[in-house]
């Protein structure tokens, strides 16, 4: 296909979302697809580097995305199977806070909602049976054993791979789109920076923090914040060994909310900060790691009162969230043939396998997944809504 054809389908974003909605589309024999990304997947400018991601199926952040979340794993089991990769780490997660924090409630709640199989246990006797925590009888754990860790950069690779060996998907990388016009026949033009044009009959953007801009364009305002993040590698002990430490997240009513990894690899015991963080305009640079002193100072303090293993720091990195104001994701089609799916709040990458799936599904036959059912936008603007139910 040349650089200026008309295709079936247009996906706006190279990222987890639209690479995945793109294997799906490979996958299935869908007809003419074409993937616009601003770089070249797998890359460091969106929500998908840092080496790895958590999988959580007890959600602590709303029952409803348990279906998608069991869904997301068996897609990324069968990932795995179809292309020989390590993609998928059974660590088990272990959720910990205090036993009135909401999120440990809904943790628990998931869990006997659907039949989930949860450990749970008083935080003395989760430091007994992990010895790299630090933890006294104010803090509970609620252990996932089916949880675990996902190789992003990995994966991402793995779909890129697939695409690009698909007769009917086109990866076009270095396509920074700039603007979005209807046809008057209907569908939809792209504009790049570069002057490149490229037409579509249905219409996919999920390019993180151009999103909004796009959309803009079209006079749709969506509520997108885009907020600079911050996590970091450490030394450890053995103790947090992938076989003896699971993956975490941490709920500190005085330090906020944190997620972490074992030492996978040899990389290092990885921690971020869920909460919190520096918004950003699109396209505004992000400050590197350190050049503000919480950027370490709030990892450690966590270290220091909970993980008596973890040692001195190898290195930190930056990433973006591109959050709702609640916090959950907004994929709606707010005109005929216009999907938009972003938004994903630094939760979302465990959800790309199935997302892609929903997403693909919904792009080649017009119809909205029950999956993706209250990710709307009237809930954040009011306004009305095509796809969602």
């Amino acid at each position: 296909m040349s650089a200026s054809s008309h295709t079936t389908h247009l996906i706006i974003g190279g990222g987890s979302t639209g690479l995945a909605a793109a294997d799906y589309l490979a996958e299935t024999g869908a007809s003419s697809v074409r993937v616009l990304d601003a770089h070249s997947p797998p890359h460091d400018q969106g929500a998908h580097h840092g080496e790895t991601r958590l999988i959580r199926l007890a959600y602590g952040e709303g029952g409803d995305y348990v279906p998608l979340a069991l869904r997301a794993l068996e897609r990324w089991r069968e990932l795995e199977q179809e292309t020989g990769e390590s993609l998928f780490i059974p660590t088990g997660v272990l959720n910990l806070g205090p036993a009135s924090a909401p999120f440990i409630q809904q943790v628990e709640a998931s869990a006997r909602e659907y039949d989930l199989p949860l450990d749970v246990l008083g935080g003395e006797a989760a430091a007994r049976r992990w010895p790299g925590w630090r933890l006294d009888a104010t803090m509970k754990g609620a252990f996932e054993a089916r949880a675990g860790v996902l190789r992003v950069e990995r994966i991402v690779e793995c779909w890129r791979q697939r695409v690009d060996r698909s007769t009917n998907v086109t990866l076009t990388t270095g396509a920074r789109v700039v603007r979005l016009e209807p046809l008057e026949r209907g569908g939809y033009a792209v504009i790049c920076d570069d002057g490149r044009r490229f037409s579509a009959d249905r219409l996919l953007v999920s390019a993180g923090q151009q999103v909004a801009p796009l959309l803009a364009e079209l006079g749709i305002e969506l509520p997108l914040i885009r907020v600079r993040k911050t996590f970091a590698w450490f030394e450890a002990d053995a103790r947090y060994a992938p076989e003896r430490f699971p993956g975490f997240s941490l709920i500190d009513d005085e330090f906020g909310d944190y997620y972490g990894f074992p030492d996978i690899d040899g990389a290092g015991f990885k921690i971020g900060r869920h909460d919190s963080g520096q918004p950003l305009a699109p396209g505004e640079p992000m400050a590197p790691f350190g050049d503000y002193p919480e950027d370490l100072d709030e990892l450690q303090r966590v270290i220091d009162r909970y993980l008596p293993g973890v040692g001195a720091l190898r290195h930190g990195a930056v990433c973006q969230y591109i959050r709702t104001p609640d916090e959950h994701f907004l994929i709606d089609e707010p005109l005929p043939g216009l999907i938009v799916a972003g938004g994903f709040s630094g939760h979302g990458f465990k959800f790309a396998s199935a997302m892609g799936e929903s997403l693909g599904e919904w792009l080649a036959s017009g119809r909205v997944s029950p999956a993706l059912a209250g990710f709307g936008m009237t809930r954040l603007t009011g306004s009305g809504s095509r796809g969602t139910p």
